[in-house]
């Protein structure tokens, strides 16, 4: 499939609790015009260890977007909260955990957050859905003081100095 010019390629992964919805996802960002990239599980399993999924799909973000291609990523869970952590581990990646439209909003806006967290027991998969498409085409503001921030948070990360 052909991405469309305006639309970010999506990485999206999640645990058992996310499957329903990331299907759902899948199949209606595909249709919209998205390259998604299902980074799985491929099969149900209760006692799925979801780290690798997630961390997986952050860091194919990453990659991408290192060798300039526009790549936004999703992760998916039950609350979302494990998800986010394991994404936010791999180096590059500012994940949100989202769980209404404005905070999916703020994410990209201020934080130029590049993979949202979302809880598929927490939301409606309308819900879900709409939140995913609030961050995916919300742009980063590149307001100075966002810019900065961005960058001391990228400074710890990379050399583990404060920068104040």
């Amino acid at each position: 499939m052909t991405t469309a010019p305006d639309f970010p390629r999506v990485h999206i992964a999640t645990d058992h609790a996310g499957m329903e919805l990331s299907a759902h996802l899948v199949h209606h960002l595909g249709a919209k015009g998205y390259e998604v990239v299902d980074h799985g599980p491929k099969t149900y399993d209760a006692l799925d260890d979801y780290p690798s999924f997630c961390i997986n799909a952050a860091t194919a973000v990453v990659v991408d977007q290192a060798a300039g291609t526009s790549a936004l990523g999703i992760v998916l869970g039950g609350s979302g909260n494990g998800e986010q952590i394991a994404a936010n581990k791999v180096k590059g990646v500012r994940a949100a955990l989202a769980w209404n439209l404005d905070t999916a909003r703020l994410a990209r806006e201020h934080n130029d957050a590049n993979v949202v967290a979302v809880g598929g027991r927490q939301h409606s998969v309308d819900e879900a859905t709409a939140i995913i498409e609030a961050f995916l085409t919300e742009p980063f503001s590149n307001e100075e003081r966002h810019v900065r921030r961005i960058g001391k948070i990228a400074t710890y990360e990379t050399t583990g100095e404060v920068v104040e």
